[in-house]
């Protein structure tokens, strides 16, 4: 894509009413335009990003065996009057009526919309276990939305749930997305660690959050120090070792259960972007779903649901990858793979390089930003570092005329020089 052509226009004054970095450098590189409270549009820099961690997410959902759905955004409000939760949800939940005077909801959650489809189309035992997901828009009437879509009242989220025969078989569901959870955010370049949690307005009795650690984290952790200690969070030992080991969220801490010491607590500020819950029968009994067994007797299905923010971990990417000049984005979320910085368009020498490096790149199908606009260089190199773009070509007088390039890795902040004619050299630097 041409930055000449693109939709895109920085800013280099912070937003007054921002206070979270993400919500100021998402403002400044328009990935998204506040349309009204706790409410945004998502511009193409932003959506380029927003897909990407969409579609990590389906496919490890697809690897683990979950099949996709979409459930509509609009609600009736029967369901969620015979499992209670219609006036135990609180102000959050937007209502609504329509022309003919019908209770309806904006879905907050799914629990009980799911559990309904699912009991017209499962009555056999034979048919379990199903894991159904979907990713879609929720909405949560926050009183106070803040800290730009960190916490805001319209929201990108994937919801899954599973249903089984039995708890025991329910559990080995929830182990399994516990893992797929552990894989989804290792493939976007992410550490996220798994602590238990309360479950809130969805119940159950076993719960955990995922979190990437963060200062401008809104939760407190607490777990084993052995947790830092291991690189691969998605190997089977790892596995073992995180559903057994020490680790909660601050409000789930007790002292007197506590059995580490001291020294081996680490407390630190976590950012939520997973959440996992096991509640057995707690909406198939309220709903009358249920399936046949061998011995034609019917069962309630043992259920969990599951849920990741997909637009809020654009933000908490950002909160855990930055720095002073903008954003550093993972490579395997970045809306571009390349940044091309031709620092002379005027130049005939240097525009006919460019272009054909472009050209080249792309049949190689690297998604590159062109930056072929007619700004200063000091501009293009602030706008690059600012969208923050994992690697960076520079091609300007002085190198060329020694019949070089300059790629730039923009986490490490390091130039290094290529022979511009060397194509095999160039894409090693890059990968």
């Amino acid at each position: 894509m041409r930055k000449s052509n693109y939709f895109l226009k920085t800013r280099k004054e912070t937003p007054s009413d921002a206070t979270l970095i993400s919500h100021k450098l998402m403002i400044r590189t328009s990935m998204i335009k506040q349309t009204t409270s706790g409410i945004y549009a998502w511009l193409p820099l932003g959506l380029k990003v927003l897909k990407k961690i969409e579609n990590i997410i389906r496919d490890v959902q697809n690897l683990f065996g979950c099949q996709e759905i979409l459930m509509p955004t609009i609600q009736q409000s029967d369901l969620w009057k015979k499992t209670g939760r219609y006036n135990d949800y609180g102000p959050e939940m937007l209502k609504f009526l329509d022309r003919n005077k019908k209770e309806l909801l904006y879905g907050p959650t799914n629990e009980e919309l799911i559990t309904n489809i699912f009991k017209d189309y499962v009555n056999s035992y034979k048919d379990l276990p199903k894991n159904l997901y979907q990713i879609q828009w929720k909405f949560r009437d926050e009183i106070r939305p803040r800290f730009g879509i960190m916490r805001c009242r319209e929201f990108l989220m994937k919801d899954n749930y599973s249903f089984d025969l039995t708890a025991d078989a329910a559990k080995k569901s929830y182990d399994n997305m516990f893992k797929c959870y552990l894989k989804t955010f290792q493939s976007m370049g992410l550490r996220a660690i798994p602590v238990k949690a309360d479950s809130g307005a969805i119940g159950g009795d076993m719960s955990h959050e995922f979190h990437i650690i963060s200062e401008s984290g809104d939760t407190k952790i607490i777990y084993d120090k052995k947790i830092d200690t291991l690189k691969d969070l998605t190997s089977e030992s790892s596995y073992k070792i995180l559903r057994n080991i020490h680790s909660v969220t601050e409000e789930k801490y007790d002292e007197s259960d506590c059995s580490l010491k001291k020294k081996d607590i680490v407390i630190k500020k976590g950012i939520e972007v997973g959440h996992i819950f096991f509640f057995g029968t707690k909406y198939s009994s309220s709903l009358n779903t249920y399936v046949l067994d061998k011995n034609g007797k019917k069962i309630n299905v043992e259920m969990g649901s599951y849920g990741i923010g997909v637009s809020r971990l654009v933000a908490a990417i950002i909160e855990s990858s930055h720095d002073k000049d903008g954003i550093i984005w993972p490579k395997e979320v970045s809306p571009f793979d390349i940044g091309l910085i031709n620092l002379n368009p005027k130049d005939k020498k240097l525009t006919k390089i460019s272009d054909n490096l472009y050209l080249t790149l792309k049949k190689n199908n690297k998604d590159v930003l062109y930056d072929d606009t007619f700004e200063s260089p000091g501009n293009k190199f602030a706008d690059m570092d600012l969208i923050g773009i994992p690697n960076q070509i520079i091609i300007g007088k002085k190198n060329v005329e020694n019949n070089n390039l300059e790629i730039k890795n923009r986490k490490k902040n390091k130039l290094t020089k290529v022979n511009l004619k060397n194509i095999n050299q160039i894409f090693k630097q890059l990968n």
